[in-house]
């Protein structure tokens, strides 16, 4: 299955508040991970729907997790972004041309259907088993205690 680059900002944005003392503007975030501000403020509006960040006005404004990061799962990050919807949906394409079986021929999914039913099951249940504050610690194993305090140290610095 193929998701939108949105997925990972999403997930990147996450992860980076997790490190943050105070909001941090979409703007920031964006000069962050050098991407589209407007494309990102589609994102963390999605986020921000499905109830996972929070948009804080004002002068210190920003986007803030509303939940512990081991609260928040991967899925539903990838479903604030991309819908909860299923990746693959059966027309019943055995139903239709010269050889159609009759619908009551059908009464349970193909051989595909189950197939892709299950393939669904898996992705989604991988996804829910891995957290925000999961990846967090990833990112500390994968480049040491001092990747979120130099990214903290950053958000916070408005000259930087």
């Amino acid at each position: 299955m193929k998701m939108s680059g949105g997925v990972e900002w999403a997930l990147h944005c996450c992860v980076v508040l997790t490190s943050a003392q105070e909001p941090v503007p979409a703007a920031r975030l964006a000069r962050l991970h050098d991407v589209s501000p407007t494309y990102l403020a589609k994102q963390l509006q999605a986020l921000a729907r499905a109830g996972l960040v929070q948009s804080v006005q004002g002068k210190s404004g920003g986007y803030v997790l509303t939940r512990s990061p081991a609260m928040i799962t991967v899925l539903e990050v990838v479903d604030a972004v991309e819908g909860p919807g299923a990746a693959f949906v059966c027309t019943e394409i055995r139903r239709r041309g010269p050889l159609a079986m009759p619908a009551g021929s059908c009464v349970k999914p193909c051989a595909i259907a189950r197939a892709m039913a299950a393939a669904e099951s898996a992705r989604r249940a991988a996804l829910g088993a891995v957290t925000i504050a999961d990846l967090a610690d990833d990112v500390v194993a994968d480049y040491g205690d001092g990747a979120f305090s130099g990214i903290g140290a950053w958000l916070s610095d408005p000259d930087a």
